[in-house]
């Protein structure tokens, strides 16, 4: 199958899994939930594995990277692998690597079920041996943060030193004074006297108030309104059996898109 049709089947996927608000549980990326590693392919050959964990590091910290080489010239055939740290991080770089262009050309971003590391050889360079054994992860200092924590744990909590009894009743006392000054300074509310103005009633209000409204045309009001909520509650049941309809559709459509792409893996698998 062509890899531009690839990348379509996977944005189809993703967008309808979005309009209908499938929950993760339920989605296609769970079928993925065990690995950790991502195939990318269609990038320009210029690219090392530098500038491409400097794109991919955006949605997770990239553990591992084997970009496909050639054994004779060392030239890059367009396709590596990714390892994420965190397993969710390959959701979200499916959803938003897939079908961007770097350099003008399409990449194709997917899952990876199995993935097979290749196996040693001779002609192999010291540092593709380094990255494929070790990584490309950064290592935290562990001697510095086990020391930090011994040092908590090891902390005694110092007493503050008990004030005087003495000197707590002056400060009680000072601040009843405050208190009594400032309720002697405040004036009374009696002694203010508020006015407020009246407003004027709006000639144009008795136009809109239901008292001037005769009874009869209140009964033909509300019996109006009682046929549109009838209208209104048929038109929902009718849309809500509609969407019934069209969930049971698309979700048939789905389970075959992912019987056939299931089986279009397991032919490239066997191809390789």
């Amino acid at each position: 199958m062509n890899p531009l049709t690839k990348v379509k089947l996977i944005n189809e996927l993703n967008e309808r899994e979005a309009d209908l608000g499938i929950n993760e549980t339920v989605s296609w990326h769970t079928e993925y939930k065990d690995s950790a590693w991502i195939f990318i392919g269609g990038f320009p050959f210029e690219l090392s594995e530098g500038d491409l964990i400097c794109v991919f590091s955006q949605y997770g910290e990239i553990v591992n990277i084997n970009l496909v080489r050639d054994k004779k010239t060392g030239k890059s055939k367009g396709f590596c692998f990714i390892c994420y740290e965190d397993q969710r991080s390959t959701i979200l770089a499916v959803d938003n690597f897939n079908g961007i262009k770097i350099k003008g050309r399409t990449i194709r971003v997917d899952h990876v079920k199995n993935y097979r590391p290749p196996k040693d050889n001779e002609d192999m360079d010291d540092v593709t041996k380094h990255l494929r054994e070790e990584g490309c992860a950064p290592k935290a200092p562990i001697a510095a943060s086990s020391s930090s924590e011994e040092d908590e744990q090891y902390v005694v909590p110092v007493k503050k030193p008990k004030k005087d009894k003495k000197d707590k009743k002056k400060k009680k006392k000072k601040e009843k004074r405050k208190k009594s000054q400032a309720s002697s300074s405040s004036p009374s509310p009696h002694s203010a006297v508020l006015r407020l103005k009246e407003e004027k009633q709006d000639a144009a209000y008795d136009k809109y108030n239901h008292k001037g409204v005769p009874p009869g045309q209140r009964t033909r009001d509300t019996e109006r309104g009682r046929e549109r909520d009838r209208d209104e509650d048929k038109w929902r049941n009718h849309e809500r059996d509609d969407r019934k309809r069209q969930v049971d559709r698309r979700d048939g459509y789905r389970r075959q898109e992912m019987d056939k792409r299931q089986r279009e893996r397991e032919w490239d698998e066997n191809r390789r």
